[in-house]
């Protein structure tokens, strides 16, 4: 069994970055990253936390727009509507889940499609599936990172997808078809996710589910992609998949923490890099 080891995968990519960023210095062009987020949800605020330490450490610009959860949909469209136009900002991330009371379909959808460095714009999505280029989500697109840099090729593998969700389930589908794999995708309906997961060569599970995925459910050899992140009781973080039994039949396994969420936000800095080099051209 090889451990897929998305932290020091992550911290490779940094490294580039940052050098590349030094050579964009001297040009006078600094990637810069606008952030919105609305609430006090604990969680949403560790990424945020974690995402400006990235920043800081690769020399991007970046500023955080911190928003009370009474804040009104005309109040964030406002605050994006100015960030599309300011030019030291490549990259808008507005960080989910957004407040009942807000419309997030509406509010992703005024992002600038050239500023939406996480790829959920439906126009970044459509080229997405379309195989054009395009900012992909930042955790498929780092999965997709994660089997090039341990040469797993796709071609031809059943490749199975538990979740189907607009941020990870669809488009994680879509860039797998790009490298010509078979796709199966389940979610909260399927009658028998086991005899689909059983099939496939890769499973890739992220749905919030604590140990979802076990032993029984896997076949030897398979190579099993853990997206899910849940803290349980104990205060443990744990996948969706059952670590210590499943990663005995695996051939490649992801950790958690330390697999796909670092991946995350070095895809997140990337797409930056991206937005950021097509200003100076």
């Amino acid at each position: 069994m090889t451990l897929i080891d998305g932290k020091k995968l992550s911290k490779k990519i940094e490294d580039s970055i940052a050098l590349e960023v030094d050579n964009l210095k001297p040009k006078g062009v600094v990637p810069g990253l606008a952030v919105i987020i609305v609430g006090d949800d604990p969680a949403s605020h560790t990424y945020v936390s974690m995402k400006e330490k990235s920043c800081k450490r690769v020399g991007y610009y970046s500023i955080v727009h911190k928003m009370p959860d009474t804040i009104t949909q005309n109040e964030i469209i406002e605050t994006i509507e100015m960030m599309n136009n300011n030019p030291r900002i490549d990259g808008i991330l507005v960080q989910l889940p957004l407040p009942e009371h807000i419309d997030t379909t509406k509010i992703l959808e005024v992002i600038d499609p050239k500023k939406d460095v996480d790829g959920f714009h439906p126009y970044n999505m459509g080229r997405v599936v379309e195989n054009l280029e395009a900012y992909a989500p930042c955790t498929p697109a780092g999965v997709i990172e994660m089997f090039k840099e341990y040469n797993i090729s796709l071609e031809g593998k059943d490749v199975c997808v538990v979740g189907a969700s607009n941020i990870v389930g669809k488009p994680m589908a879509a860039l797998l078809l790009n490298e010509n794999a078979t796709v199966t995708i389940t979610h909260i309906y399927t009658k028998d996710l086991s005899s689909h997961t059983k099939k496939a060569d890769i499973i890739i599970v992220g749905v919030g589910v604590p140990n979802l995925i076990k032993e029984d459910m896997v076949k030897d050899g398979a190579i099993v992609i853990d997206i899910g992140i849940n803290r349980l009781e104990s205060g443990k973080l744990v996948g969706d998949v059952d670590f210590e039994n499943v990663s005995k039949k695996s051939s490649y396994i992801t950790p958690v923490p330390g697999g796909v969420g670092p991946m995350t936000i070095a895809m997140l800095l990337q797409n930056t890099l991206t937005a950021a080099k097509s200003r100076e051209s």
